[in-house]
Formats: structure tokens, sequence, C-alpha cells
């Protein structure tokens, strides 16, 4: 009897150190069985069992996405029609965009059966083919919470709904979902370690830029954010995460709010002689290439494309954000407006090293490979690429 106690009294302390050791410790509960209850990212309380999923499936923008770069695609039971790439019929918009995830686990998702057809046209869960997986849990992108809790009762398994926030790559809600991934399926270490290698990428770009003082610092137009179908070089934003992380300058200001959103053409022709440098990102050239071939005077106010300072940047949005290729972008953009301070930097090298720690490969030549990609990163010759 005594012994028993001892064991008893051991195992309790175990499970004390284990939820201390975890970044959502605040949210978490536990019971004597070994599950634990967690505050997912829309605020719902599920009760989990770490580690003892063999089952996984995930729906909605985003959140395959995420999971692959914590969990194990071995766990994976089924995934939605977008990310199969063998299938004839299925959602097909973002196919000459480069998806790090899918570049790298392409051969495992083809294998498994749907749970969905997924895609921006897809605005909710297909409960009865989630169901015929047979899952053990669900990992959601939809952020709804009535839906969620529907869905739970529904399939009889638990829900998890992740979270990215607006800054992406380096916002809280995207932070704390790599902790809720490692947490759910013991991969702690795992989702500590990237990150602190995220946390560590931002403070290093931040630090390298910070000396230079205001009056130095060339002004910079990014464009082609936003929605993949619809954004062109008139889509910015005043507040664009990776200008902040390298202290770079805005072009734009005094906006009608600081997210992304389409300024009027005369206000980018009234910005033409302010913007030194103008970085646009790939998910746009499929649009300006037409709208240059209408009317290939509609840069001629803008400083940096007369004096050759245009750049080409690789498409951080498909499916939602690719969270390893904003961070890339983030280099480039600092590399790009701050040169000397950059030079030990070589761009296809740093994508190399982010896309091993997001999903255990080096796949920076795949991902320039892709039609949407135009080679790569990459000083646009303003003379030729939109002709």
């Amino acid at each position: 009897m005594y012994m028993k106690k001892i064991s008893a009294l051991l195992m309790v302390l175990v499970t004390i150190l284990s939820l201390c050791a975890c970044s959502n410790k605040s949210d978490e509960k536990s019971d004597s069985l070994g599950s634990i209850t967690v505050t997912d990212m829309i605020g719902r309380e599920v009760t989990i069992t770490p580690g003892s999923y063999k089952r996984v499936v995930c729906i909605g923008a985003g959140a395959l996405r995420m999971y692959s770069y914590i969990g194990s695609t071995d766990l994976l039971c089924a995934v939605e029609d977008i990310d199969n790439i063998t299938l004839a019929e299925r959602p097909k918009m973002f196919d000459s965009v480069a998806r790090p995830y899918l570049i790298a686990y392409s051969d495992a998702f083809s294998k498994l059966p749907s749970c969905g057809v997924g895609g921006p046209m897809a605005q909710t869960a297909e409960a009865e083919k989630i169901l015929s997986c047979n899952p053990d849990i669900v990992i959601s992108e939809y952020e709804d919470v009535e839906k969620a809790n529907a869905l739970q009762e529904q399939i009889g398994v638990p829900v998890i709904t992740l979270r990215s926030g607006k800054n992406g790559v380096f916002d809280n809600s995207f932070l704390s979902s790599m902790s809720l991934l490692g947490t759910i399926f013991d991969k702690e270490e795992k989702a500590t370690r990237l990150i602190t290698f995220i946390e560590k990428e931002a403070t290093e770009i931040t630090s390298r830029t910070k000396p230079v003082s205001e009056e130095d610092k060339p002004s910079v137009y990014i464009c082609g954010l936003g929605n993949w179908g619809t954004t062109n070089h008139l889509m910015t934003a005043q507040n664009y995460i990776p200008f902040e992380i390298a202290n770079v300058k805005n072009a734009v200001s005094e906006l009608a709010s600081p997210d992304i959103q389409s300024i009027e053409a005369e206000k980018f022709v009234d910005l033409g002689d302010k913007i030194d440098i103008m970085i646009i990102d790939a998910a746009a050239v499929k649009n300006i290439i037409p709208l240059y071939r209408d009317d290939n005077t509609m840069f001629d106010t803008c400083k940096a494309w007369n004096e050759g300072e245009v750049y080409l940047q690789m498409a951080y949005n498909a499916y939602y954000t690719n969270y390893e290729i904003a961070l890339i972008n983030t280099w480039f953009v600092a590399k790009t407006v701050y040169p000397d301070l950059f030079e030990d930097i070589d761009i296809t090298e740093k994508a190399n090293e982010i896309c091993k720690m997001f999903l255990g490969c080096e796949i920076a030549e795949e991902i320039f490979a892709y039609p949407s990609s135009f080679g790569g990163y990459q000083k646009i010759d303003t003379a030729t690429f939109f002709s």
C-alpha cells in the first residue's frame, strides 16, 4: 500500500511538471486520466488527451498547413480535395503558386481520402465526409464558435480551432496555435523550437536595421497584397508587418484603414515621386500584366520604376498564409531596402533554412520553379518583365 501511494504521488508530480512546462499552461486543466482541458484559439474549452491521436483531419483554409509544421503527416486520415493534386475535380485556383506544405507532403496527401472540397468557396465543414473518415480529432480553421461546437457534437471527437491573427507568422495567435498543436500531439519541444526560431529571426532583422536613422531610410511601396484573385499594384497596406520588423519607411500613410486595402489610381500617381523602392508580391503579377499591356504609362510617375528599383517577393497568400514564405519575404525586404546591412544573407540559403525549420526539408528551388514565382526573388527588369 505504501509503495502504491508513493507511485501515485510520483505520477501526480510528473503530470504537474508537464503542465507547467506548456506555454498554454494557464488555459489547461487536467484530470486523473491524463486528459486535459485546453482553450482553443476562439475561446472554446475542449477536453483532449495529449499524444493519443492516431487519425487526424484538418479542415478550412490554413489548418493543414499549420498542422504540418508540428504534427506528423502519418497521422492524417484524410485531406481536403484542394490539397490532393491527383484529383481531376478539385479547386485549382492556387495550383500555379507555391504552397510549401504541399510541395513537402503532396505524396502523402495524394494517398488519402477526402474530408471535403476545401478552398475559398467552401465556407462550412462537410460533417458527413469528415465523419466517414473516422477521425480521432479535427483541427479546424473555421473560426465560428457555434459551428465548431455543432461539428464536435455531431462527430463526437474534439474539434480544435486555430487562428493566425492579422500579423501572420509574427502574430501571437499564430505562435499560440503552434504551442497548442504541440500540446495536443505531444510535440511541445518541436513547437517551442519553431516559436523560438521565429522570434530570433525577427529579433535579428530588427536589431540589424534599428540603427538606421529616419532620414537615411528610403521610402518603400509594397503592393500585390490581399486576395489572390483581386490583387494588383494598387493593393497595399500602411501597416505591413515585415516593414515594421525591418524598420522600413512605408510610402503610404494616412489611409482609411491600417489594413490591406486598394488605393485609387490617382493616389498611386500622386505617390510616385516619393517611392524610392517598389516591392511587388508575386500574387499580383498575373493581374498587373494585362493592365500594363493596356496602358504602359501606368508607372510613368513612379520614381522606383523609372530608376529600376522594383523587386519581386514570393506570394505569401494562397489558401491562406504561407507562413514560412512570409518570414522569408521579411528577410528579402530587409536585404532589398538595406543591402549593406545584409550582405551576408543569401536569400536562397535563407529560404532553405526557414523551410527546413518549418517543414523539415530544403525546397527553395521548388518554390521558385512554380509558374507564379517567376523564377524567385529578384530585381525586376521594368523594360521587359510585364511586356
